[in-house]
């Protein structure tokens, strides 16, 4: 059941009809990646409005010759989840912020015949119950998990994917910038191996590490891994060596 884009929230006070003209009044944030630094998502929000589907989500969906059931965690202002809504899957779109619930509602590309097919769920990824799927998508928003909750969520994502299903994602490398920042999960090249090995078989691995500078001109560099990964059917022993 799609949620109900006019619901009040828990505080008593009435959402705006169409969030998406909130969001017009946000100031107008330096980039991206300031807003991601200090978790302003509503900026982030702003910054990234209209901007295509993730290169991961879109190479994973062309892996499916058919539709299924899709977890979009992390779902921000929705741009991966009306994607998938328009290729006919159905969704489960999941954030942790009331707005990111509400623009994703209200996405000017949502389909009206797609609202069926949508639910919205307003849950921290920390804790959230994963039902099974056959594409779980997490652009970009595994990073912002807590390091001492990780572990377990992604045993929740693994557990959740069926087998022969697909996970489509990214982790922050261990020299990404803001591995400093405690309230963020880096992994190194080798741990992302072991939580992939013998378990998927990768239909895309790219580490990417890039030197740039944040909105006041300090450095900062990216490292990050982009994946594509398929969940191997139980006890087969056709899963690739997932640490090259």
């Amino acid at each position: 059941m799609a949620t109900d884009p006019q619901a009040e929230p828990a505080s008593g006070e009435p959402r705006e009809a169409d969030p998406w003209h909130a969001l017009e009044r946000v100031q107008s944030p330096p980039s991206a990646f300031a807003c991601a630094h200090t978790r302003d998502w509503p900026g982030y929000f702003k910054a990234v409005a209209g901007k295509e589907p993730r290169d991961t989500l879109v190479q994973a969906l062309d892996l499916f010759e058919q539709p299924g059931f899709a977890i979009d965690l992390g779902c921000g202002e929705g741009r991966d989840t009306v994607e998938l809504l328009a290729r006919g899957w159905r969704v489960l779109a999941i954030d942790g912020h009331e707005m990111a619930v509400d623009l994703t509602s209200h996405h000017p590309r949502l389909p009206a015949e797609a609202r069926d097919r949508l639910e919205i769920r307003h849950a921290e990824m920390e804790s959230v119950e994963l039902p099974a799927c056959d594409l779980l998508n997490a652009s970009f928003s595994l990073p912002f998990c807590a390091p001492d909750a990780f572990d377990g969520l992604w045993e929740r994502i693994h557990t959740s994917i069926r087998p022969g299903g697909v996970f489509a994602g990214q982790f922050f490398g261990d020299r990404d910038t803001w591995a400093t920042l405690p309230d963020r999960s880096h992994q190194t090249r080798r741990q992302v191996g072991a939580m992939l090995r013998g378990r998927y078989s990768l239909e895309h691995f790219e580490e990417v590490e890039r030197d740039g500078q944040d909105a006041r001109g300090n450095a900062k560099h990216w490292h990050v891994f982009h994946v594509v990964a398929r969940r191997c059917p139980d006890g087969s022993w056709d899963c690739v060596d997932a640490h090259r």
